[in-house]
């Protein structure tokens, strides 16, 4: 038997349900989408840089081996991430030192990452 011709109306209808399973985003739906994207990378990235922060102050509180890898890795990411917190006080204890000053390097990360993202939001 001689395989039967799509009806026209089969074609029709089978289109349709193409273009109804992808109904197309506005570009005002696009945008919220890019920003809540954009918003949400600026809070991990300040989160990470607060975790590692918080990492070394913990490493060194603990009196964590210095000859450690995990410790210097620690030690070396830490330091640019404090920015001018790194020596903002100076008390005689090197322990307390850290605490301080590394602690407020990322209690700022935390802040500053959540003003940036509020204000993307708001912005965009």
């Amino acid at each position: 038997m001689a395989a039967q011709a799509e009806r026209p109306e089969d074609v029709e209808q089978a289109s349709k349900q193409v273009t109804e399973r992808k109904p197309r985003r506005s570009a005002a739906e696009v945008r919220a989408s890019v920003v809540g994207v954009l918003a949400g990378l600026v809070r991990w990235i300040g989160l990470v840089f607060a975790i590692v922060l918080v990492a070394h102050v913990l490493l060194t509180v603990g009196h964590a081996n210095p000859g450690n890898w995990i410790t210097r890795f620690f030690a070396d990411a830490a330091d640019p991430l404090a920015l001018a917190f790194r020596n903002l006080f100076t008390p005689a204890n090197a322990e307390l030192r850290v605490l301080v000053n590394y602690g407020l390097a990322a209690l700022f990360w935390l802040i500053a990452s959540a003003v940036v993202a509020r204000l993307i939001r708001r912005l965009a």
